[in-house]
């Protein structure tokens, strides 16, 4: 089995393992690294600070906060300060969680195909050792038994009294 830096990992990957020994588990956060404390701890607040604002309740937060500005910017009477206003505060701050909850969305669907390709796959691995097993003229019901009723009928031919060979 290939081995992995997640130190505190105790069941295997419930999908194996890629052919260069990378473990594809079900959830996100057994990817983090876990070897030291600090790590654990990186990992932790990254995975839920990323989670929190990747949400539409934190997009619509940000463009209530980015709002709460716009009435000062307004009264400078400038367009560069509320370009300024426009890309730093509400773009930037509303655009990203959006984005992330699209980007959520998207590996939910990806990893929803990918699930499925590896069962077809799986079921195809299986129903193609079936078909060559059936091709094995040593198993029963396959291949074995039209060879042996083409044996027996060739045998019934040569055993019938008076017929020429």
């Amino acid at each position: 089995m290939p081995t992995t830096t997640h130190a505190r990992e105790h069941a295997p990957p419930k999908h194996g393992y890629t052919r260069d020994g990378m473990p594809v588990y079900e959830h996100t956060h057994r990817y983090a690294k876990h070897d030291t404390a600090a790590q654990r701890f990186n990992s932790a607040v990254g995975l839920k600070i990323t989670v929190l604002v990747g949400t539409m309740w934190c997009a619509y937060i940000f463009a209530v906060i980015a709002f709460v500005s716009l009435p000062s910017t307004i009264e400078q009477h400038s367009a560069t300060v509320l370009v300024l206003w426009l890309s730093s505060e509400f773009i930037q701050l509303v655009l990203l969680p959006i984005i992330i909850v699209g980007q959520n969305i998207q590996a939910r669907a990806a990893d929803a195909r990918a699930t499925k390709t590896f069962e077809d796959v799986k079921d195809a691995r299986t129903k193609i050792e079936e078909a060559i097993d059936l091709l094995d003229i040593h198993t029963e019901g396959g291949l074995h038994d039209a060879v042996q009723v083409i044996v027996d009928a060739i045998n019934k031919k040569s055993a019938a009294p008076g017929v020429a060979t």
